[in-house]
Parts: C-alpha cells; structure tokens; sequence
C-alpha cells in the first residue's frame, strides 16, 4: 500500500508529487461529455476563439479531479476511509489542452476521529501547477484515514 496511515501524516508536512500529466483534447471532450457538461467553451473550437481565452478551456473539474487524483499514491491509496469534503476550490489560470500539469500537497491539519478510535481526519492542501509552475488550481481536502492496523 502506498498511502500513508494517519499517524504518518504531521502538519507542515509537503509531499511534491512525482506523476505528472498532459491533458489532451480528448480528456477535454471526453469528460465533458461524461458529464453532460455541454458549454461551448470546452467543446467548440470556432465559439471559444471568439473569448478572451482564444481555445477552448479545459474543463475546470478534470482539473480538480486530476489535481486530486495525483495525489493519491503519496497520500491516501488504500488508507483512506473516503473523502469528507472538499473547500476553498480555485482556478487562478485556465489549463489548456497540452499543458502538463504536476500537484503538490501540505498537510495543514490532523484530528483524531470522535466516533471511530480506529481513524482520524486528515486535512491537506492541494496545489496544480503547470509546465510554467503557475498555479491552475487549489483545494482543500478532508480526508476519513484509517490508523495503523493493530
């Protein structure tokens, strides 16, 4: 297992993920569709060239999700009891089809859970760079984590 137990974690902690990933035009399309997220702006060349932007966008929850889904093997693969939620979602920069995103993680708080002696809750703070290290996207995230076996 590749994640960490919730003893593991300490706050301060960074984790500067090793995987990275090219998004291509057809995880745009694809998980737009998935979705039934239709705006123009992710699916339609000829209407986004005619925005600020120039190209379509790529779809601002596959980046969330990416950003999120990177971070797993370092932190929470097969520790994790689930997700409790996720906050202070931000996309300070557009991420383009061809951008190669990388994320990093800190640890900013840890607790004990009151109801389960055998997890705590674990709080990280996700970052998305791209290939120019400028800052996509950020979230924090409450993860359930389980304690070390006895």
């Amino acid at each position: 297992m590749a994640g960490l137990y919730f003893e593991q974690f300490e706050v301060g902690q960074r984790f500067d993920h090793a995987w990275t990933r090219t998004v291509t035009e057809t995880d745009n399309v694809l998980f737009s569709s998935l979705t039934m997220n239709v705006q123009p702006l992710h699916l339609d060349a000829h209407f986004a060239a005619k925005t600020e932007f120039g190209k379509p966008l790529v779809n601002s929850i596959f980046t969330l999700g990416l950003m999120v889904g990177m971070t797993v093997n370092d932190t929470t693969l097969g520790t994790t009891i689930g997700n409790l939620g996720m906050t202070e979602v931000k996309f300070p920069r557009p991420v383009f089809c061809g951008d190669t995103l990388r994320a990093r993680t800190v640890v900013i708080s840890k607790r004990e859970s009151k109801s389960r002696p055998d997890a705590g809750i674990v709080d990280f703070e996700h970052t998305a760079l791209n290939q120019k290290d400028e800052i996509v996207a950020t979230c924090k995230r409450s993860a359930f984590m389980r304690k070390r076996p006895q």
